[in-house]
C-alpha cells in the first residue's frame, strides 16, 4: 500500500508537491529522503507496517504493545495539531516516487533546556539501505537550525547496530548505558544513551 504523492508543475515552480486531495506538502529534503508533515493517507500504512510488527514495535517503544483496531483517533500515527513538546514527520523516499518510507520525530522537546529526544522507524522494505543516516541528519537540521535546540538525544537498545552506527556517523557521542532499562520481547536489555550538541553538529 503506497501513499499517493506526486510532483506536478504549477505556478512556475517545478517542486510544488500535492497529495491526492490537492494539498501542498512542504518538506525537509535530503538526497534520498524527505521529511514532511503527516497526512491521513499515511496512518493506515504506518499502523500496518510499523505498529502491527509486534517484535520491532516492542523494541522501539517503552510502552507495552497492545492490539488496536485501525483508525482510532488515539493512534500513535494519527494526524494531530502541532504541539510544543513534539514534532512528527513522515519519511518519504525521494528516489521512489516519494512513497512513504517511515516516520521520525522529535519528542520530549524541552523549551527551557532546549533539548529533545529522537525517534526513527522505517518501513521494512526501506531498512538496510542506510536511509537512517540521512533521516537523522534532516532531523538534526530541523532541531538545531529551525527550532534552535541545544542538544538532541538518542536512546536505543545496545544491540540496535544500525541506529548506533547512524548516530555515531553524525557525531552523536555515547553518554552512557542504562543497564537492564528496557523490557523488550521477554527480557531486560541495556539501553545506550547518545547525545549531540548543536556546537558539535555539521550540516554537511
Amino acid at each position: 500500500m503506497r501513499s499517493p504523492i506526486r510532483t506536478v508543475r504549477r505556478h512556475n515552480n517545478p517542486l510544488v508537491r500535492w497529495d491526492a486531495l490537492g494539498y501542498t506538502l512542504e518538506m525537509l529534503r535530503g538526497a534520498k529522503v524527505g521529511l514532511r508533515g503527516r497526512i491521513d493517507a499515511d496512518v493506515a500504512i504506518l499502523e500496518a507496517e510499523l505498529y502491527d510488527d509486534v517484535a520491532t514495535r516492542s523494541r522501539a517503544d517503552t510502552r507495552p504493545w497492545v492490539p488496536r483496531p485501525p483508525g482510532l483517533a488515539s493512534s500513535p500515527y494519527a494526524v494531530r495539531e502541532p504541539a510544543d513538546d513534539s514534532a512528527c514527520f513522515s519519511v518519504v523516499a525521494l528516489e521512489d516516487h516519494e512513497y512513504l518510507a517511515g516516520e521520525t520525530l522529535l519528542w520530549g522537546i524541552d523549551l527551557h533546556n532546549r533539548s529533545a529526544h529522537v525517534g526513527i522507524s522505517l518501513l521494512p522494505q526501506f531498512r538496510g539501505q542506510r536511509l537512517s543516516v540521512e533521516v537523522l541528519h534532516l532531523l538534526c537540521r530541523y532541531g538545531f537550525v529551525v527550532r534552535g535546540l541545544h542538544r538532541l538525544q538518542v536512546e536505543t537498545l545496545v544491540d540496535n547496530a544500525p541506529m548506533l552506527a547512524a548516530a555515531a556517523r553524525l557525531g552523536f557521542e555515547r553518554d552512557g548505558v542504562l543497564r537492564g532499562a528496557a523490557w523488550a520481547n521477554g527480557q531486560f536489555t541495556d539501553e545506550a544513551v547518545l547525545g549531540l550538541l548543536a556546537s558539535d553538529w555539521s550540516d554537511s
